[in-house]
């Protein structure tokens, strides 16, 4: 690719570079492809959307009354092409004033495509009055592996026959909202909206935007209508309906609104409770105010996803809704920090297709990765990121993986996976890392403000850091967004006559480009740390440096912001346990821990005896697990540790590993701390107690298990058998 041919055509032939660089990688798989290449083709806009909506729980219905605006985008046209699955249709007409004249149209159960009764401008709005049934229930719609199902409008338990609530819930992404209302189901879509739904009055609702209006039937219903004053996409429509309890905080002078079952509403706080330090955190990060009237969360039954980010209204699947019990052991912080970032990046600004889906989900993740370090500190900042590297790294192949922005697949659901997400998140890392903190955020500034209310895509994320930075960042988006694939480094070190020699190959497959890399590495040397720059651009180089003498560790990319692989020759024990003590980033811990787990020295068991002390429980855990109690030398004080964790440690997961850990030693003096742990609150511990006793008392552990009550049976039964499946 040239990028100075790039550079020089700007914008439109950037992007038309970058497709033609990801089709040539994609002719690799075309056979076994279903290609499909996406356009941003635009023939109408949508202006405002607004629904008269009603339910019929026995048939599985809604029965709809739709009035869509619309102008031409700039040609002028006499006709209209509309999203519209699986509907029977009553009357379609346009109306002018109080006017109402019907159009032809025809319809293959998909689309729906009306002879309009003039020849329309692009200055020229037009409003097309739809009267229909919408019937999930009979639309044969397949999902994928992220979103589960395509039938967009969902009746939970609808005839009560179940032990569940009776809800309603709507899913839009990627192209379901046209299930349940006539739309342009694209992402490059904006709409104001307005939405009516009657309802039995007992029942609660939910929407985008405002509750405008409540009224009260004579039937025993109530019609609740919902006004988003802001233009938003059609996915990120959406409605509930249920008994729900309202927990009521706010943000700003803005509400902020957590739905529940009422069994769970006591613990609305305790689950959601840091949304509003999230949104101010986010808002004063971004220098771009939470843009909408309110923000609602709101956790359904059956859900087909794990959570999704409906315009103002967040809805979450029902493994957030815990009890405080529950919350001992495990909260969902990471899905709602997730969630609400796409408040800006995927609904304020959305990604323009679902090619570009990087510019939503990337940034949320993103988000979820600084929130982290903003709440409890940079070691778990560096933990989510090395979390979301390992995501991406089990999802290539000698370092092959598919392009970020892709304009070739099977399906859109195909772009929801470790690629849009983890990958694109720590490319976003990486670029806040060489761009530094104040010039990333106001290019992120730029790029909300620039296209609010709009679609974006990589080019345009691109241009805003460029007219922040006066740098060119093509290069870089061209090797990480239009390119495949992630770097694997073989280094390896030679010291002689005072100087040190790197050499670095990139061993990543043939097939997969050459990566430029400007990395930094850390030399310690007598106690001091020497970093020094290097820019790695070839398959093989070597890079020289004069030191004063041997260095005891070489650290290359102390920052750890590579997206890929470092693999150092000859790397021992002892330079693990160097590195977990004096260049204690986490990356660095997690890895001398990991390499200890499978070395059985006397060293690695130190390592691992650091490890039961460190910050994050989940590097004790790793340490719990691995630790070999039968090392003489280490073995009293690594007994001491592992009871001082099972006791008092703050993380229930911590404290359960250890417990099953001292179980295994079978000595009778630990009976006692099973006995104990079964009478603990949290599921983590009462389980590993259990799985403990049968190593001393099996009888008395099946007699402890069976006196639980049923809520706690259910939820210690399969964490028990977890524990008792460890070695």
């Amino acid at each position: 690719m040239n990028n100075l041919f790039l550079k020089c055509t700007l914008f439109g032939l950037a992007l038309l570079a970058g497709q033609n660089t990801e089709a040539q990688n994609a002719d690799k798989n075309k056979d076994e492809l279903s290609v499909y290449r996406v356009t941003a083709q635009k023939v109408h806009d949508l202006v405002h959307t607004k629904l008269d909506v009603s339910f019929d729980y026995g048939k599985r219905y809604l029965y709809g009354k739709e009035w869509l605006t619309l102008k031409p985008h700039f040609y002028e046209t006499d006709s209209l092409t509309l999203d519209a699955k699986g509907m029977d249709f009553k009357e379609i007409a346009i109306t002018e004033g109080n006017k109402k004249t019907p159009l032809k149209y025809t319809y293959d159960n998909e689309q729906l495509f009306i002879a309009l009764n003039r020849k329309y401008k692009s200055t020229e709005k037009f409003t097309i009055y739809i009267s229909y049934t919408a019937k999930p229930d009979e639309l044969k719609a397949k999902g994928g592996t992220a979103i589960t199902d395509a039938k967009g409008l969902y009746f939970i338990n609808p005839d009560g026959k179940d032990d569940k609530p009776i809800q309603i819930w709507t899913q839009g992404e990627t192209e379901s909202s046209s299930a349940w209302f006539p739309t342009i189901d694209k992402p490059n879509q904006k709409t104001t909206s307005e939405i009516a739904m009657t309802v039995d009055a007992k029942y609660v609702t939910l929407s985008n935007g405002k509750l405008a209006s409540q009224k009260v039937n004579s039937n025993g219903t109530r019609t609740d209508t919902w006004k988003m004053e802001l233009p938003h996409s059609p996915y990120l429509f959406m409605m509930a309906v249920g008994d729900f309890k309202i927990s009521k905080d706010n943000y700003n002078g803005k509400e902020v609104s957590y739905y529940l079952e009422p069994k769970y509403a006591p613990y609305a706080k305790q689950i959601f409770g840091k949304t509003p330090d999230m949104m101010n955190f986010y808002s004063k990060m971004l220098g771009v105010e939470y843009p909408w009237t309110k923000y609602a969360q709101i956790v359904a039954r059956d859900y087909v996803s794990g959570a999704m980010e409906n315009t103002s209204a967040t809805l979450h699947g029902e493994y957030v809704q815990k009890t405080a019990r529950e919350l001992l052991d495990d909260n969902q912080e990471s899905t709602i920090a997730h969630e609400l970032f796409h408040q800006w990046f995927g609904d304020y600004v959305t990604a323009e297709s679902w090619s570009n889906l990087t510019m939503n989900e990337s940034f949320a993740t993103f988000g979820e990765v600084l929130w982290h370090g903003h709440d409890a500190g940079q070691d778990a900042e560096d933990r989510s990121r090395y979390e979301k590297l390992q995501n991406y790294l089990r999802s290539q192949k000698n370092g092959d993986s598919p392009i970020l922005a892709r304009f070739h697949y099977k399906n859109a659901d195909d772009m929801f996976d470790n690629i849009s997400y983890s990958k694109g998140s720590i490319i976003l890392y990486a670029m806040k890392n060489q761009m530094g903190d104040e010039a990333f955020f106001k290019g992120l500034n730029h790029y909300l403000t620039t296209n609010a209310y709009k679609s974006g895509e990589p080019h345009q994320l691109r241009l805003s850091m460029e007219e922040v930075t006066g740098k060119d960042w093509l290069p870089y988006f061209d090797q990480w967004y239009y390119n495949a694939g992630s770097p694997i480094l073989d280094v390896t070190y030679k010291y002689a006559n005072g100087k040190i020699i790197i050499t670095i190959s990139q061993s990543q497959d043939s097939s997969v480009q050459t990566f430029t890399l400007p990395l930094k590495v850390d030399f310690y040397v007598n106690g001091t740390k020497i970093r020094k720059d290097l820019l790695i651009n070839k398959r093989q180089q070597s890079f020289s440096f004069d030191l004063p003498s041997k260095p005891e560790f070489i650290d290359l990319d102390p920052d750890k912001i590579l997206v890929g692989e470092v693999k150092v020759d000859k790397k021992t024990v002892a330079d693990y346990l160097f590195q977990y003590k004096n260049a204690p980033s986490y990356y660095n811990r997690i890895e001398a821990i990991k390499f200890a787990s499978k070395d059985r020295s006397q060293e690695s068991q130190l390592i691992l005896l650091e490890g039961l002390k460190d910050q994050q429980e989940d590097l004790r855990v790793l340490s719990i697990k691995a630790i070999d109690l039968n090392e003489k030398q280490t073995k009293d004080q690594v007994l001491k540790t592992l009871l001082d964790i099972a006791k008092n440690d703050k993380k229930t997961i911590a404290r359960a590993n250890a417990i099953v850990k001292l179980a295994s030693t079978e000595d009778a003096s630990y009976k006692s701390l099973m006995e104990e742990s079964i009478k603990e609150q949290s599921y983590n511990v009462i389980a590993a107690g259990l799985a403990g006793l049968t190593k001393y008392a099996p009888a008395e552990a099946d007699k402890a298990l069976a006196s639980l009550d049923d809520d706690t049976k259910k939820h210690v039964t399969p964490l028990m058998k977890r524990f008792n499946s460890q070695k």
